[in-house]
């Protein structure tokens, strides 16, 4: 079983606890990368059907000429090719997630989101909790996994350190309507741009604010995301409706100016 050393346990806990994100390392093999990757690019491609759970996260902006999607984003990989959740990243993501939200963490749901080469759309800033429905136990912990070296250039995760500790923001939809987005900065004080390695990841809290820019570079950027909290707020999710798209084709902004 995988499982983190307690002095690093230890250092990106603190580090979550104190700024709402960790780097917590490798997380992917050198070895098991390309599995991963030829994987996602199937279902990029359509080789591996994904249907209404495929969107576009920059459809606020006017899509180029031959382009599909400003930022491809694909809810439930692992439900659309089940065979995912018996490679390795799905036990190595569970156990840094139990790590730093505690052992009743589940995987709730997971998705991919891709940046082209020249896809030069940022996404936009947010908080993910503004998308959920409302839980009393609000742990929630997502493990964001560079599949490709992830930089300032094409599309590394910024964060506002210590923004999850603070009550969320008024989030509005984007201008088309379909995402949502919140006012925030590169400027604002504390954000902090994290470049993560291929087979790297890094974690977040649910109320954490972030963002990332556009991929302006000749390289891909694929990112796979990793999302858990407690079993029973998963369970209470379900018993209202919410299940993140794998049954639900419903996208908005739940919690919009909702506060702590």
């Amino acid at each position: 079983m995988f499982s983190l050393t307690t002095q690093v346990v230890s250092e990106v806990a603190q580090r979550f606890a104190n700024d709402g994100f960790a780097n917590v390392g490798e997380v992917v093999s050198a070895g098991d990368l390309e599995v991963y990757r030829s994987i996602y690019d199937r279902l990029l491609s359509g080789d591996i059907k994904a249907g209404d759970k495929r969107s576009d996260l920059g459809s606020h902006v006017p899509l180029k000429e031959g382009v599909q999607e400003n930022i491809t984003q694909i809810m439930w990989p692992s439900a659309l090719y089940p065979p995912l959740r018996d490679l390795p990243l799905h036990e190595k993501a569970l156990s840094v997630a139990r790590e730093l939200i505690g052992a009743d963490a589940e995987l709730d749901f997971d998705m991919m989101i891709h940046k082209a080469p020249h896809a030069s759309v940022a996404t936009p800033w947010h908080q993910d909790a503004a998308y959920w429905v409302d839980m009393p136990d609000r742990r929630a912990v997502s493990i964001w996994v560079a599949l490709d070296d992830a930089g300032l250039d094409n599309g590394c995760m910024w964060y506002v350190q210590g923004s999850h500790q603070q009550p969320i923001r008024p989030h509005r939809p984007t201008s088309d309507g379909k995402n949502i987005e919140c006012d925030c900065s590169e400027e604002e004080p504390g954000a902090t741009p994290v470049p993560v390695a291929a087979g790297g990841a890094v974690a977040h809290s649910g109320s954490t604010l972030h963002y990332s820019r556009g991929n302006t570079t000749d390289s891909t950027r694929r990112a796979y995301i990793l999302n858990y909290r407690p079993a029973a707020m998963i369970q209470l999710e379900r018993e209202r409706g919410a299940d993140h798209g794998l049954n639900e084709n419903v996208r908005q902004v739940r919690n919009s100016g909702a506060k702590d």
